[in-house]
């Protein structure tokens, strides 16, 4: 794990990235608040390619919970098996809707714990949806912004909370809206797992990494 870098060190990265994309977007694709739930529910251990073509098709005739417990479990469960444990997640689907329908009158509430109280759906889940439909500047930690965090000193920590409260402790306001999805994207494009892309990335000389690629 690398040291925690400075303010300094820290608001020059966001500078860059900033420049680099003004106005960062999550990539899986929804038309409003439930969408985005069902779709960030869905991508749990599987890509949001993956996820975006099975739900394209998906949300054309179920774009609310209603229409979601009309299609049924095994009506969502023929649109999702492209993706992994998709029986489970169309389980998930259709109970959360039912209490969305039942608690909440079809609207998907806006607030973390009653986000976390829906089947499927943990923190993770809710920070996106909190960051992506509301624009809360709550952060989202994947397998990306763990090892991106740990990797460069941005936001270390030895689990998701403790990065996740690196972000919100060290990363300057002004950054905190897209903080996620730039880190994001720079795990997923940039600094991947096996082999990093130093020699493109934008941030190499201020970040730790001690086994830099060329």
């Amino acid at each position: 794990m690398a040291k925690q870098l400075d303010y300094h060190t820290i608001r020059e990265i966001f500078t860059r990235f900033q420049a680099l994309d003004p106005e960062p977007k999550g990539e899986l694709e929804h038309v409003n608040a439930y969408t985005l739930v069902v779709a960030v529910a869905l991508s749990a251990q599987a890509t949001d390619v993956g996820v975006n073509k099975a739900t394209r098709e998906l949300f054309k005739i179920a774009d609310t919970p209603e229409k979601m417990l009309a299609l049924g479990e095994e009506g969502v469960t023929q649109h999702i098996k492209t993706i992994g444990l998709y029986r489970n997640k169309a389980k998930n689907v259709i109970k959360l809707s039912q209490i969305l329908v039942d608690q909440y009158g079809g609207e998907v509430p806006n607030s973390r714990a009653a986000l976390e109280g829906l089947p499927g759906v943990g923190r993770k889940t809710a920070n996106v949806v909190l960051n992506m439909w509301w624009g809360h500047p709550s952060q989202a930690v994947d397998t990306h912004i763990f090892r991106v965090g740990n990797r460069t000193g941005i936001c270390p920590g030895k689990d998701v909370v403790a990065v996740e409260r690196a972000i919100e402790d060290h990363i300057p306001v002004d950054f905190q809206h897209h903080a996620h999805h730039w880190l994001i994207l720079h795990g997923r494009y940039t600094c991947v797992a096996r082999k990093p892309k130093c020699g493109v990335c934008v941030i190499r000389e201020l970040c730790q990494f001690e086994d830099k690629t060329e």
